[in-house]
């Protein structure tokens, strides 16, 4: 998983697959709320335009840490 924001433009990106790979669907899950499947109807993205307005003003995010034993 990758996660790309643009603050320039507000755009979100949050990728499933190899950045890169075809989309042959989007749905649109809410004005400015885009999932992308590929042609086997696998999610590969979610696009969030306008995002701070979506999401808020503070785009964060905090993942946790895996400990490799």
């Amino acid at each position: 998983m990758k996660i790309e924001y643009d603050p320039e433009r507000d755009l979100l990106y949050i990728y499933f697959a190899e950045p890169g790979e075809k989309s042959a669907e989007t749905v649109t899950i809410k004005p400015g709320v885009y999932a992308d499947f590929n042609k086997d109807g696998k999610l590969i993205g979610i696009e969030v335009i306008d995002a701070k307005e979506i999401m808020g003003e503070k785009i964060e995010f905090k993942l946790p840490e895996l400990s490799i034993a």
